[in-house]
């Protein structure tokens, strides 16, 4: 059977499967709203109004002329739809029924799991849960002893090992610079952690056609930073939206955000002391293990290290510093030069345009206390975070998109690594 006759059957049998169920998802919407001609009275409305988590989840903001997406409860969709036509903003229903989506997407993704179990090679076929991830890297290590490393970084809060795996080309040089990488830190975006693994495949099994990447380069890939969050996405359908930890962040709330648990402008804007908040910066700059582990992975390469890089979803976007002012770094030019290879590669490849550039004024917001931002202060010249492209819901292509996307991602990052290696040589 092939894979696109086993995505057809696999439709048939989700659709069935999603009409049957239903999750507290069921009814919600997702508007596409129009970045052009809208008031800064309007602007100033809506933003007041999305504030009510209950009702409302931001899922990207306006960016120049750019549309937001958001979604919106049943019960305010009314409200929300008022508020769009007295204003004569443009909006598109871009999903009309998130529930029914997620239904079928998890069965989808359950009976995948049946039919492509784990064999030793993580294909583009399903999405991977982390037990499984840790697996494929440790069989690498065994399977690769002179070019492939693997490490215990450290435990998440309810105990699953984080672990990184480090590719080189097997000529022992110790003294050789570092591209750090790592994916899964906000729980429900799948297809970062597959994309790391692409990545991962990409440098073990095609050794001649990227010994360039790895001559004089390491790479230390962590591909699941939130594997506890990760984990309780694939539970059910209800949990599958979730986005922060997994360790109680109050009596009533549970998780942090760990993009937002650094120690570099910690809860600062586009940060929230909230513990039931989306964004919440957690009680303490590291307060989490898991941001934690990768602070310290920071400072343990900083002195080779020349790019740090963070796989995110979603929005097409390579962000570089800063991210939580406007302000842009002395060294801009040269993040730039090196964003703009992997966008030129990837518009070349596919024709997916990314837009690049400073996290805050790209995206129109702060981020505080983010990764990219305390890995490029620790000294990494070139750090991102690379948002992957739109799909599903948003965070969640289908199974059936997972192999363009990681391809596609994968030229980006190549681009972006023979850029940084022609601009940082090894001493």
């Amino acid at each position: 059977m092939t894979v696109g006759w086993v995505f057809l059957a696999l439709s048939c049998l989700s659709l069935s499967a999603g009409l049957q169920r239903t999750n507290k998802y069921e009814g919600y919407k997702i508007y596409e709203v129009s970045g052009k001609a809208r008031s800064v009275a309007f602007a100033e409305t809506l933003s007041e109004l999305v504030k009510n988590a209950s009702y409302y989840e931001v899922f990207s903001e306006f960016n120049g002329d750019n549309p937001a997406k958001i979604m919106v409860h049943p019960q305010e969709q009314v409200n929300f739809v008022q508020l769009m036509d007295e204003n004569n903003v443009q909006y598109d229903i871009i999903n009309r029924n998130v529930g029914l989506t997620l239904s079928r997407q998890f069965e989808t993704n359950r009976m995948l799991r049946q039919w492509f179990p784990y064999n030793g090679r993580l294909g583009t076929e399903r999405y991977y849960n982390h037990e499984e991830i840790n697996q494929f890297i440790e069989d690498l290590a065994r399977e690769h002893p002179r070019r492939v490393f693997l490490k215990t970084v450290g435990r998440s809060y309810e105990g699953r090992w984080l672990k990184t795996i480090t590719i080189t080309n097997g000529d022992a040089r110790r003294n050789k610079n570092v591209i750090l990488v790592d994916g899964g830190f906000h729980a429900r975006e799948w297809i970062s952690p597959a994309a790391a693994t692409y990545l991962i495949n990409q440098l073990v099994y095609n050794l001649e056609d990227n010994a360039d990447l790895l001559l004089d380069f390491d790479w230390v890939i962590l591909p699941v930073v939130n594997p506890d969050g990760y984990e309780y996405t694939q539970l059910s359908e209800d949990t599958r939206m979730w986005r922060k930890t997994r360790k109680p962040s109050s009596s009533d709330c549970i998780g942090t955000d760990p993009n937002r648990n650094f120690d570099f402008h910690w809860n600062e804007e586009g940060a929230s002391d909230d513990p039931c908040d989306n964004i919440y910066a957690g009680a303490k700059p590291f307060s989490e293990p898991e941001a934690l582990v990768v602070g310290d992975l920071i400072h343990s390469y900083v002195d080779r290290g020349q790019m740090y890089l963070t796989l995110h979803s979603y929005g097409s976007l390579i962000l570089y510093p800063w991210g939580w002012t406007a302000a842009v770094p002395d060294t801009e030019e040269d993040l730039h030069e090196v964003a703009a290879a992997g966008q030129s590669a990837i518009q070349e490849a596919t024709g997916t345009i990314y837009t690049i550039g400073p996290s805050t004024t790209t995206i129109n917001y702060a981020a505080s206390g983010a990764s990219d931002d305390y890995a490029f202060n620790a000294g990494f010249p070139i750090s991102f975070t690379m948002e992957l492209p739109f799909g599903g819901t948003g965070f969640d292509p289908p199974a059936s998109d997972i192999d363009s996307i990681v391809k596609e991602t994968w030229v980006g990052i190549a681009a972006m690594a023979r850029k940084v290696i022609q601009k940082y040589p090894l001493a």
